[in-house]
């Protein structure tokens, strides 16, 4: 096992956040559908589906006309997500010094496959996010990191890092996003929606979605902080093909506290990857009764993919901004404030990552 180790416990503010998925075109309107459990009728609306299997999707529907398939979908999501990010930031649209660091399961798929399928003109500098963010936004530095669900939060430790550098060439920003849309290449779900840890579970519902947070040095200034991230832990647990090893999910979630200086009984609040199938959310269950132990019934606990779908290299940063959010705006039922949360992503074949935060605004 791989593990990222950091010697002592630090935080690095999270100083802006965008989103945009099926249910919300901004960070706003997707918590307030979230809250109201808005999911409705995810079907595949983004691409023509007489060809897909596939019945339902939670697509970000930018057709220009009915039935129209529409490349480039991903970047576009991308792009809107890294925009309202760094706005709320303040830094604008000039994002020249500033590392992106993108996570994605499968980057921009459409296109390739219009190419295959109908001959469609194709350029490989498609493919490449940064061509994109360069000419919106001027930045000069991105990596992409293809990591399946967890990729977002593979992004994130390398971003954690960076910021820690010393130097004459130290960063003081960087910018961290997930992105990924759902193709023709759709699974057969009879669901019409993901049901995190429901008996009736066979497969992932996809959804397109974006998110993107601004990440600063502790010691910049910053007009807003909404909330601070304390560490992020993963791993490659090589457990086989597809499968999660519930043993590795909960040693990556104890090293993860461990880089934050908490106890597992700290935490309030576990944005779970409650993805499915039931295999999954099986092993994701069984590690979080044997890390947390007595304190398993103490925090809340929640997934989101039943209303947004699973957007995958995006699912993770996703859960982030939505758990700031709820710790920043929410109550446990006891009354008590909500302080401390767990983000868990994980991909197939045992790609596993877990960030803690912890949030700082009241409203």
């Amino acid at each position: 096992m791989s593990t990222a180790v950091r010697a002592e416990p630090v935080s690095r503010p999270i100083v802006g956040m965008g989103a945009v998925a099926a249910t919300g075109s901004d960070l706003d309107e997707l918590f307030e559908s979230l809250c109201l459990d808005g999911g409705g009728r995810p079907e595949v609306r983004a691409f023509d589906p007489s060809r897909s299997r596939a019945r339902y999707a939670s697509p970000v529907d930018g057709r220009p006309v009915p039935g129209a398939d529409l490349a480039g979908r991903a970047t576009r999501l991308l792009l809107d997500a890294v925009g309202q990010a760094a706005a709320d930031a303040g830094l604008g649209e000039d994002l020249s010094g500033v590392p992106v660091l993108v996570g994605t399961g499968v980057r921009e798929p459409r296109p390739l496959e219009l190419w295959w399928r109908d001959g469609s003109p194709f350029a490989d500098s498609g493919l490449d996010f940064g061509t994109a963010l360069r000419e919106r936004f001027g930045v000069e530095v991105t990596h992409t990191f293809s990591n399946a669900c967890s990729a977002s939060l593979y992004a994130l430790a390398l971003a954690f890092d960076l910021l820690g550098q010393e130097g004459d060439d130290a960063l003081d920003t960087v910018i961290v996003a997930g992105v990924d849309v759902a193709s023709g290449s759709l699974p057969d779900s009879p669901l019409e929606r993901t049901r995190p840890f429901g008996a009736d579970d066979r497969c992932v519902s996809p959804g397109d979605g974006a998110a993107a947070i601004v990440l600063r040095r502790a010691d910049c200034p910053a007009a807003r902080v909404h909330g601070r991230l304390r560490g992020v832990a993963f791993d490659c647990d090589d457990h086989g093909p597809t499968a999660l090893s519930a043993d590795q999910i909960a040693a990556v979630m104890r090293t993860a506290h461990r880089l934050a200086g908490v106890k597992a009984s700290d935490v309030d609040l576990v944005m779970l990857d409650g993805r499915g199938p039931s295999e999954t959310t099986t092993a994701e269950a069984f590690a979080l009764a044997t890390v947390l132990g007595d304190a398993a019934s103490a925090p809340l606990m929640t997934a989101v993919e039943s209303t947004t779908g699973q957007p995958s290299g995006a699912s993770g940063l996703l859960g982030l901004i939505v758990g700031i959010r709820a710790l920043n705006q929410g109550r446990a039922r006891d009354g008590q404030r909500l302080n401390l949360a767990q983000l868990n992503a994980f991909g197939l074949g045992g790609i596993n990552a877990v960030a803690i935060v912890e949030g700082t605004e009241r409203s």
